[in-house]
């Protein structure tokens, strides 16, 4: 396994999992032509990944960094996806919620345990630019809110940089 900081400056593995709809929802990289965050976490429903999910979900409706045309969010955990409906339905998330029950993905981004093993993956998040190549990557189990300010930060810097969505 490769450690998650080893993705910077590669194109970002493309993958198809289970959305919390039940579709099959696939990323493959700079193929939508938007920035992307991808956000790994840990448990559904857990106190650090509902505030972690809220936070992002709030950004994606009062940021205009975060506007459809603008970027995409995707959240990744190995919950099942009767788990991932149901959180994403509690929390009102409008953005795909997907289970990697095999931790496939997870595995194919170098993400690990998180907390010391206690946790089924670390909490991650990558910033995948417009032409699919991975920017940065932050790992913080512990401190979820860190991830949204990381993701803002991104966001306005490739937007700065002309690498937003094309216009």
């Amino acid at each position: 396994m490769t450690g998650i900081q080893d993705l910077v400056g590669k194109t970002a593995p493309s993958f198809s999992l289970p959305n919390h709809d039940g579709t099959t929802y696939e990323f493959k990289a700079g193929e939508s032509g938007l920035p992307t965050a991808l956000l790994f976490y840990p448990e559904s429903g857990s106190y650090g990944c509902t505030q972690q999910m809220c936070g992002m979900r709030d950004a994606v409706v009062e940021k205009t960094l975060y506007a459809p045309d603008k970027a995409q969010v995707i959240a990744i955990s190995p919950n099942t996806v009767e788990k991932q409906k149901a959180f994403a339905a509690k929390e009102g998330l409008t953005f795909p919620v997907l289970s990697d029950e095999a931790k496939e993905v997870s595995k194919s981004y170098g993400i690990g345990r998180g907390m010391f093993g206690i946790s089924p993956i670390a909490r991650c998040t990558f910033i995948v630019d417009k032409k699919g190549v991975v920017r940065d990557a932050m790992d913080s189990t512990i401190n979820y809110g860190a991830h949204q300010k990381f993701v803002d930060k991104w966001l306005q810097k490739l937007a700065d940089e002309g690498e937003g969505a094309s216009s």
